[in-house]
């Protein structure tokens, strides 16, 4: 019965560090594209661009964008927001081969 507590804390514990983890990664691409955009932005305003077109371009979006797919796997799997393989398939992938197991060894018996 301890046993069975104790290793549902350290679970729960692994999972609040994964959690902990990706807020961490979160709030770091909140703060360093907002850094980045800023200097982006204002180097081209700078350079004579007007403020919109130093928005629209691909320089202050493609950091967050290939970031930002990072950070959506990262979330996906501490989130276990998998849906091809979801916690059910696996269930009925384990009943399935489970199954496969008991007949296999009634045909030996």
């Amino acid at each position: 019965m301890e046993n069975n507590i104790n290793f549902k804390t350290e679970r729960a514990k692994a999972q609040i560090k994964k959690l902990k983890g990706f807020y961490i990664h979160f709030t770091v691409y909140i703060l360093v594209n907002i850094f980045l955009s800023a200097v982006i932005i204002s180097e081209k305003m700078y350079n004579g661009d007007s403020f919109f077109e130093a928005i629209w371009n691909f320089e202050s979006f493609s950091t967050a964008l290939f970031w930002g797919i990072g950070l959506l796997f990262h979330a996906i799997r501490v989130f276990s927001l998998n849906p091809l393989f979801s916690k059910d398939w696996e269930d009925r992938q384990i009943k399935k081969y489970m199954e496969e197991d008991t007949a296999e060894i009634e045909k030996f018996k």
